[in-house]
């Protein structure tokens, strides 16, 4: 009696799309949650409540494109932004963006003039 060898492939490929159904479920439910995080959540402390460390923030939001030293990345060199920029200025570019940079909506008012006073100092 000869065995038929297609039953074990079946069986793999079966194995094989619930495996891909399942980490694909898993993956959205993760997407949704850094999304979320990055909308309303990213500069929370433990408590839930909002930060206003200018480093906090500026590490969260800023740093992915202005370097986690301030000078610079895909985003300008901030390390002498307050000789260049009055107070004004920088907050009206966080507030409504400019250039490549998107404005950061999703800053609160408390944020933003933290994070403004802290780069304002850098000269």
């Amino acid at each position: 009696m000869r065995k038929n060898p297609v039953i074990p492939y079946a069986m793999i490929a079966v194995i094989g799309i619930l495996t891909v159904i399942v980490l694909s479920f898993i993956g959205v439910n993760q997407r949704d949650q850094l999304a979320e995080g990055e909308h309303g959540e990213a500069t929370q402390n433990e408590e839930g409540e909002t930060t206003t460390d200018p480093e906090a923030i500026y590490e969260t939001n800023c740093a992915m494109c202005h370097g986690g030293d301030l000078t610079g990345g895909m985003g300008p060199d901030l390390t002498q932004v307050g000789a260049e920029l009055s107070a004004d200025e920088i907050s009206n570019i966080i507030v409504n963006g400019q250039g490549d940079m998107p404005a950061q909506g999703h800053l609160s008012e408390g944020e933003v003039s933290s994070l403004v006073e802290w780069l304002s100092e850098k000269q």
